[in-house]
């Protein structure tokens, strides 16, 4: 085999490489492997109280990603995963929304 394929060969496996690390380096930095990230990476639960629901919301520190759970009783538990982008859910009954940013912003609309 010539050592000009070879070396071409090599160059483009490099190259793959490298553009498979950039893609996974910017899913992670995107927050879209949540499943991907250590229990140590995310920071506690922060629990407030909103509209008559108990929330609580963890951040995560490595990437843009952000996770609620939001409680009505016993009734009904609402589950948010803002990973990289803005979460929205609403209410079994549909009367309250939810909405989840990535940086951790929990709201609570009711018509």
């Amino acid at each position: 085999m010539p050592l000009t394929s070879r070396r071409s060969r090599a160059a483009a496996l490099g190259f793959l490489a490298a553009a498979l690390f950039a893609f996974t380096g910017l899913c992670f930095y995107q927050g879209r492997t949540p499943g991907l990230l250590p229990e140590s990476s995310w920071g506690g639960w922060r629990n407030e109280e909103v509209a008559g629901w108990s929330t609580h919301v963890r951040v995560n520190s490595w990437t843009h990603a952000a996770e609620a759970r939001a409680n009505c009783g016993k009734a009904e538990e609402i589950v948010l995963g803002a990973y990289g982008k803005t979460a929205r859910d609403s209410s079994a009954t549909g009367d309250t929304a939810f909405t989840l940013t990535p940086e951790g912003k929990l709201t609570v609309k009711r018509p």
